[in-house]
């Protein structure tokens, strides 16, 4: 007896378990994270891309839709990086093997054995062609749910169901749309199960047919074995699994490919603003603060798209034409008219939201398509009516503005944005959260504290949306006064609902139909007895105007109204 090549011969059959267990637990390591680590990637490129898309996207994009391409679409494509690569070279390899060997035994029975693979190979690309569309089903029926999830969930949509009392329909809508996401997800989940069965089926009565086929071998004398019969069907059990493991890989790739389709449609969208190749930085220290418009015309993006923001099909319609307008460096130039008439759209070109389809925006004299997107965005500040705030500390939500402030530049904006006294009201002053979109604060106080966050930031041209029309008095007139803080010193566009706040501006431009029809002072624009003058008598006078004297204007009442009132308390 050999007992030292005994025990060499047991060492190595304990030691290839124990070296084959820890090669498995590093390639589950390994797959794992490079699977995860392209997924991120894969999101993070999507996300950054996003970023970088033009605000018409947006407005035509449902929210849920984005979100789902991000988390369920990416997170769809897990199974396949993660498992793929090793399930295909193992199940290969071992494949490849067996038929070597089983070809060596004998070719004849590898006919029999492997007969019908080729026609289960096109079969497989048959219901992968299904599985493929039933997946881009599933995929758009579970971004309507998370389209839903979103509208209603969110702040806005449950203050809507309660006041409307539609609770009840928002749940049914939610039920029918996830009742079709299961049906989808069933039959995405059945589809293919009896071709696998037939397959199984086959590669397991395919042994019996070799004994038969090897007993009419053997009694031809053809020099088959019984040996060699038994290592060969031992072999095709070995080809079995390896076999119906392929085509399942190959089935779940193209399931996978109606995703990766759904995430590079996105990735494949390309922003309709972007950076020249030759564009230039703006030093935002040597801004003077000069805007021209000169002859723009502009029309949103056809608003007619699918739910993806991908489907373009509606005409053009002209928001803005023929509008051409100099505001010098400091002015403060308001722009008024009726609600459509252009005035939002006005302010959205300058800091290139948008571009315009002719003509141009000019900053110190510079086209701002000649400019970097980056260096437009440092020089130019927004306060919208619509302000929006992170579900954050007030603190966090001002230095959204300016990342490295500290607390004393905190306060200093927070004081000249008349919002420093109530925060320090707050049993956590700086540090209370605000909320979903902001709110646990007032109207008032989002509004000052948007003012606050533009202070922080320090541009030198700042544009205001209507930032006082749904206040309340007291509101506007805190709010008004931090806005006058805001305006010294550079150049600022309000756009403005209530004349109140405007009586004061150096320019108003009177706008009407996407088009500038009067500018001028408050004094000017009243003796022209146009359009401004009707905005601002209706305003102040609520259609009780009896006549117009040299003095202003008189009322039913007796009472005179001056055309020349400088502020809203004079009025």
């Amino acid at each position: 007896m050999d007992i030292p090549l005994l025990a060499w011969l047991v060492a190595g059959m304990i030691a290839i378990p124990v070296v084959s267990a820890l090669i498995g637990v590093w390639q589950t390591y390994r797959t794992t994270l490079l699977g995860n680590q392209v997924m991120a990637d894969l999101r993070g490129r999507l996300f950054e891309h996003l970023q970088r898309m033009d605000l018409s996207f947006f407005t035509a994009t449902r929210t849920g839709a984005i979100q789902s391409r991000l988390a369920n679409d990416v997170g769809g494509v897990q199974s396949v990086l993660t498992e793929t690569a090793t399930s295909v070279l193992s199940n290969v390899v071992t494949v490849v093997a067996a038929l070597i060997a089983m070809i060596v035994l004998s070719w004849q029975l590898t006919i029999v054995a492997v007969a019908l693979v080729p026609l289960f190979v096109l079969l497989q690309v048959r219901v992968g062609r299904v599985r493929r569309r039933l997946a881009g089903r599933t995929q758009e029926s579970l971004s309507d749910m998370t389209a839903i999830t979103e509208e209603s969930l969110s702040v806005s949509g449950v203050l809507l169901a309660k006041v409307f009392n539609r609770q009840e329909y928002e749940v049914r809508r939610y039920r029918e749309e996830n009742a079709k996401q299961v049906g989808l997800q069933v039959r995405q989940a059945m589809t293919g199960q009896t071709f696998f069965a037939v397959v199984q089926t086959f590669l397991g009565v395919t042994p019996a047919l070799v004994y038969l086929i090897a007993g009419f071998l053997v009694a031809m004398g053809s020099g088959v074995s019984a040996g060699t019969i038994v290592a060969f069907t031992t072999l095709q059990t070995r080809l079995l699994f390896p076999t119906v493991n392929l085509l399942r890989v190959s089935l779940d790739v193209q399931t996978s490919l109606a995703l990766f389709r759904r995430i590079f449609e996105y990735l494949d969208h390309e922003p309709r603003i972007v950076d020249r190749p030759d564009a230039r930085e703006l030093d935002v220290a040597t801004v003077r603060g000069e805007i021209e418009l000169r002859d723009v015309w502009f029309s949103y993006p056809p608003a007619d798209r699918s739910e993806d923001g991908l489907q373009i099909t509606s005409t053009r319609t002209w928001a803005l034409h023929g509008v051409s307008a100099v505001i010098e460096p400091g002015q403060l130039v308001a722009v008024v008219g009726p609600s459509g008439s252009g005035k939002t759209t006005l302010s959205y070109l300058i800091p290139r939201l948008y571009d315009v389809d002719r003509g141009a925006v000019l900053l110190d004299g510079v086209d701002v398509r000649d400019l970097t997107q980056t260096s437009v965005a440092a020089a130019v500040g927004m306060v919208t009516q619509d302000t929006y705030l992170l579900h954050a500390t007030i603190a966090d939500n001002l230095r959204y503005a300016k990342a490295d402030a500290t607390g004393e530049e905190l306060e200093a904006a927070a004081r000249a944005a008349n919002i420093h006294d109530r925060i320090v009201s707050f049993a956590e002053g700086y540090d209370t959260v605000v909320g979903e979109r902001g709110y646990r604060l007032s109207g008032g106080e989002k509004q000052r504290l948007a003012i606050a966050r533009v202070l922080l930031k320090d541009p030198p041209i700042l544009i205001l949306d209507e930032a006082t029309s749904a206040l309340d008095t007291t509101s506007e007139r805190l709010v008004q006064q931090a806005l006058e803080t805001a305006t010294r010193q550079r150049t600022t566009i309000a756009i403005a609902h209530r004349l109140s706040t405007v009586l004061g501006a150096d320019l108003i431009l009177a706008v009407r139909d996407g088009e500038i029809v009067e500018r001028g002072t408050h004094t000017e624009l009243l003796e022209l007895d146009g359009l401004y003058a009707r905005l601002y008598i209706e305003q102040f006078a609520g259609g009780r105007v009896e006549a117009r004297c040299s003095d202003g204007v008189v009322f039913r009442d007796g009472h005179t109204l001056a055309t020349s009132a400088p502020a809203a308390s004079d009025a």
